[in-house]
């Protein structure tokens, strides 16, 4: 990668290749990829039948990178998602398994639905990309993406995410449904072989791997530093809120801020790309209090008041 707008070049290939099956939503590609290039984790709260699985089989085969399913059930143990220890006879030693989580697109369906503990056996590997057995550390390759959904209406069996393994996941995305157009298009496709088989990978393992380490050089001013901060401190301070947006999510906005940077083609962060992204990125780690809740207060207007209220930097933003 040598310049931001190879960079930007390349996403913009990506993305129209994902389109090709999430058809009428492309804000919601977008962010996704971002996700990808940002180096985070989605979340994608949302009914059935939208495109949810579509996504993550869109966004893996489009990548030439290996995917992996997890459908989350309550009978499901750690040692399911992470690998395990075996004991080899021949050998005389144990030899470890790898679970699914060793792909670089993992699909988590319907997460909530697993136990607390085995919801926490992602913690280490979505925090450091890898996975400690037995004391020994087993690192997950580059690109790793955990696209985990769940659904917002049927919560019977369901086990809530704890506030530690929300603050994980970079963003929350819904996709929601299609437009009357995009519908239309769906339909005509009729019964035949799903789109999603027949993508093509227009970038590599290694050619993503390296676009997220360039995207990491886009630069962040002061101002745009602060003006994070200030966007924090006010989620924090907002009446009915009782846990706002911690450091880790001000870390997690300008990393996020950064990949669309580069894939707006700027080597540099802007107010916008911070207003953009703070709904997707911030909204699912604030906890409201159950008065708040009860007056029908929501996370995202929260942040969309924190957005009205702290001013925009108007210095120039280029370091």
């Amino acid at each position: 990668m040598s310049s931001f707008a190879g960079f930007a070049q390349r996403f913009n290939a990506l993305a129209d290749n994902v389109e090709r099956v999430i058809r009428g939503k492309p804000d919601v590609v977008r962010l996704a990829l971002v996700c990808l290039f940002a180096e985070g984790h989605l979340l994608i709260e949302d009914v059935p039948g939208v495109g949810k699985t579509l996504l993550a089989r869109s966004i893996a085969a489009s990548i030439g990178g290996r995917l992996q399913r997890i459908q989350f059930t309550p009978d499901l143990l750690p040692s399911d998602v992470v690998g395990v220890s075996v004991y080899n006879p021949s050998g005389g030693r144990f030899e470890f398994h790898p679970g699914p989580v060793f792909a670089n697109v993992l699909h988590g369906d319907e997460i909530n639905r697993a136990s607390p503990k085995t919801q926490s056996a992602l913690l280490e590997v979505m925090e450091e990309r890898q996975v400690t057995v037995e004391g020994r550390a087993h690192p997950v390759g580059r690109p790793f993406l955990v696209i985990a959904t769940q659904n917002p209406v049927d919560l019977t069996g369901t086990y809530p995410l704890p506030e530690a393994q929300l603050d994980r996941f970079l963003m929350r995305l819904s996709i929601g449904y299609p437009d009357h157009q995009a519908e239309i298009s769906i339909l005509a496709g009729g019964r035949t072989r799903p789109p999603v088989d027949t993508l093509r990978p227009v970038l590599s393992a290694d050619e993503v791997a390296a676009m997220i380490a360039f995207a990491e050089t886009a630069s962040v001013a002061p101002v745009i530093c602060d003006y994070v901060v200030r966007l924090a401190a006010a989620t924090r301070q907002a009446p009915g809120v009782r846990l706002g947006a911690s450091p880790r999510a001000s870390v997690a906005l300008v990393a996020a801020a950064r990949a669309r940077a580069a894939a707006c083609s700027r080597e540099f962060v802007v107010p916008d790309d911070i207003k953009a992204l703070a709904v997707p990125v911030l909204a699912h780690r604030l906890v409201l209090t159950p008065e708040a809740e009860l007056r029908g207060q929501t996370a995202v207007g929260v942040i969309e008041e924190a957005l009205a209220s702290v001013p925009v930097p108007q210095a120039r933003v280029v370091v």
